[in-house]
């Protein structure tokens, strides 16, 4: 089966933050506190899921306080940090929310995202991602993780389930 044709059944989709929402590093101030950089044309990509009827979720190994603004910023309310088993949680979710793997969708980029990726229906990664992770990857994205590569995974998504014109049209009119 193709990315497309893959992508053409999520129904939920999960992310990694580090590495695929942001570029991957870590910022600390002078005081400690942690800072990241995320990219607006990705966040767009992740409204206009939610706005294609798409669930969206975040799970990711580390805890931030500023994962959780930039969720409630999105409207994410899925947002599970310091998971250490990934497929697990997603596993978990999919059971409250009556689906199943076939339905939902992963972004990674590391080896702590493989099980959860190759257990999903479909599965993306950025181009600098552990050669793990994209080997298992559906599709790579051509953007860099933290600059596009989220709002192209996106795009692929309501591509396939040709939702994507209206999408475009929802901020043309």
């Amino acid at each position: 089966m193709t990315a497309l044709a893959k992508a053409a059944q999520v129904r939920l989709m999960g992310f990694d933050i580090d590495g695929v929402m942001t570029d991957g590093r870590l910022y600390f101030s002078p005081r400690g506190d942690e800072m990241k950089a995320f990219f607006t044309r990705d966040g767009l990509g992740l409204k206009m899921l939610q706005r294609a009827g798409i669930q969206l979720a975040i799970i990711t190994g580390r805890s931030s306080d500023i994962v959780a603004q930039r969720a409630a910023n999105l409207g994410i309310d899925l947002v599970f940090q310091g998971v250490e088993n990934k497929r697990t949680t997603m596993a978990e979710l999919l059971a409250r929310q009556g689906m199943d793997f076939a339905h939902a969708a992963y972004m990674g980029d590391d080896v702590v995202d493989v099980a959860v990726m190759q257990a999903c229906g479909f599965a993306a990664s950025v181009p600098d991602g552990h050669a793990l992770a994209r080997r298992c990857a559906d599709y790579v994205a051509q953007a860099p993780a933290g600059a596009g590569a989220v709002r192209e995974v996106c795009e692929l998504i309501l591509r396939a389930q040709g939702k994507l014109d209206a999408a475009f049209a929802y901020h043309l009119a």
